[in-house]
């Protein structure tokens, strides 16, 4: 079972770098990369909270070593794919797991961002400078999901990889 989870985390971490970096748009201070939180939401249904975050930290690890992505997705990606995983874990709800990530990037993850750009460029940053954008993102990204968890074709086949 364990195999069987870890290569569905590492096709979701495949689909997060190269779809990811293809799919963005630019808001304000950050680029919102809408794939990032669709995969959060996706791995908290199947794979829950332990991989969401690693899978969060490897898409945002890698596109920042390919020098398409900020220091910025850290917190961002991280805190959803958390506060997703747990909450579908508790509920078994999509809705409320797709709320979560919303409510874990854009508004836990938009906080935490603040004295992370301050710490790393040294200016004064506002909670305004991405609160919004992290949100634009989220949503987006639990759109889509919510989308493909309602496609019976794509639940069927993940299911029967993990």
């Amino acid at each position: 079972m364990k195999t069987k989870k870890m290569a569905v985390s590492a096709m979701f971490i495949a689909v997060g770098v190269l779809v990811g970096n293809v799919i963005y748009i630019p808001v304000g201070a950050s680029k919102c990369f809408p794939i990032q939180h669709t995969l959060n939401v996706l791995a908290a249904v199947f794979l829950g909270p332990f991989y969401g975050v690693v899978n969060a930290f490897c898409i945002s690890l890698l596109r920042n070593v390919l020098g398409t992505g900020s220091i910025m997705a850290f917190p961002g990606s991280m805190v959803g794919a958390l506060l997703a995983g747990i909450i579908f874990r508790m509920t078994k709800n999509r809705w409320a797991t797709a709320a979560a990530e919303v409510l874990g990037t854009g508004v836990l993850g938009g906080l935490l961002a603040v004295p992370l750009a301050v710490l790393t460029t040294g200016q004064e940053a506002s909670v305004l400078l991405y609160v919004p954008s992290f949100l634009l993102s989220s949503f987006g990204g639990s759109v889509i999901a919510m989308i493909l968890l309602k496609s019976a074709h794509f639940v069927s086949a993940v299911k029967k990889s993990v």
